[in-house]
C-alpha cells in the first residue's frame, strides 16, 4: 500500500469533482473547490475520519470492498480504478465483461456507417453485429452457434472461411487470431469459453498448436487488408478498430482509401450486389 501517492490521488480526484456531478446540492458556501471530505464518506459507505486518516498518509489498508466504493464514489474510470487498486495493495479486478449485448452509444455510432463494410465483434471474435455492406463482404457472420461463433475456431476447423484472404497473407492472419484469443483467456481466466476453445484447438490443429506455443498476446488488428470476394475479386481497405472501455467489444470499420480508387468502387459494386456468400 502506497499511503503517500494514494493520499494524493484521492485529494486530487476529490478535489475535481463538484457536488452536481454526484447529485449533491451545491450550497450557497463552499471554500473548497471540489467536494468535501465528509461527502466523499457519505457516498462511499464510510466514516468521514476513516477517509481523512486516508489522506492523511495515517489509514489502514482498506478492503477490496471499500477500495471499489471509492472508485464508485469519486466516480473513477476504469484506468483510475485499477490505479486505486494498485495503490492500495490489491490486484485490481478483470476489465472483462463478456456479454452479447452492445450498448448504446456503440450502436449508435454502427448505425451511422452505412456506406462502408462494420461490424462488432466480441474479444473471442463473435460477430454481435453487421452491417449491410459487411454482410455483402464476409457474407451473414451472425448465424453460427456454439463455439463456432468464434472467428478463431472457424479458422482453424472450417477451410472455407479462409477464402477471404490471400493465401500468402494466411499465416499471418493465424498469429493475429491465435494471440488474440490468448488475450481474451488471459483477461478473463481460465473457466470461460475462451479456454474451452483453447482446448479444442490444441486438439484438432497442429498448426494451431504450434502457434499456441509462441504463446504471443495481442489484441490487435491490421492497418491494411486485402479481402477476396467471389463476385469483385481483390479488395484493398484500410481496417479501424474502435474498442469499448473494458475491450470486451471492437467495433471494426473498412474503409476504401480514397474516392474513385479500385477498393472505392468494388464496395459500390457491392453495396449493389447485396448479400453474397462465399462458395464453400
Amino acid at each position: 500500500m502506497d499511503r503517500a501517492a494514494l493520499a494524493d490521488f484521492l485529494r486530487r480526484r476529490r478535489e475535481t469533482l463538484h457536488p452536481g456531478d454526484v447529485g449533491l446540492p451545491s450550497g450557497p458556501r463552499r471554500r473548497t473547490s471540489g467536494l468535501r471530505r465528509e461527502e466523499v464518506a457519505a457516498l462511499t459507505g464510510m466514516s468521514t475520519d476513516y477517509y481523512a486518516r486516508l489522506e492523511q498518509r495515517r489509514g489502514p489498508q482498506p478492503s477490496e470492498q471499500m477500495v471499489a466504493a471509492l472508485a464508485r464514489g469519486l466516480r473513477l474510470s476504469l484506468d483510475e480504478r485499477d490505479h486505486l487498486f494498485r495503490l492500495t495493495g490489491h490486484n485490481a479486478p478483470r476489465r472483462i465483461l463478456r456479454t452479447d449485448h452492445v450498448g448504446p452509444a456503440l450502436r449508435r455510432v454502427f448505425d451511422r456507417l452505412e456506406d462502408t463494410p462494420a461490424m462488432v465483434m466480441s474479444d473471442l471474435g463473435e460477430t454481435l453485429l453487421q452491417n449491410r455492406l459487411s454482410t455483402a463482404l464476409f457474407g451473414d457472420q451472425t448465424h453460427y452457434t456454439g463455439r463456432a461463433r468464434a472467428a478463431v475456431h472457424r479458422w482453424f476447423t472450417d477451410p472455407g472461411e479462409r477464402l477471404v484472404y490471400p493465401e500468402q497473407d494466411r499465416a499471418h492472419h493465424s498469429r493475429i487470431v491465435v494471440s488474440g484469443l490468448r488475450a481474451a483467456l488471459t483477461s478473463a481466466g481460465t473457466d470461460t469459453r475462451a479456454a474451452a476453445i483453447a482446448a479444442e484447438l490444441l486438439e484438432r490443429s497442429p498448426e494451431f498448436a504450434a502457434i499456441w506455443e509462441q504463446h504471443e498476446v495481442a489484441v490487435r488488428y491490421d492497418e491494411h487488408k486485402t479481402l477476396l470476394h467471389p463476385e469483385v475479386g481483390a479488395i484493398h481497405l484500410d481496417c479501424q478498430a474502435l474498442f469499448t472501455e473494458n475491450q470486451a467489444q471492437t467495433l471494426l470499420v473498412l474503409t476504401a482509401a480514397a474516392a474513385g480508387t479500385d477498393a472505392h468502387d468494388k464496395l459500390r459494386l457491392l453495396s449493389v450486389l447485396g448479400e453474397q456468400r462465399f462458395t464453400r
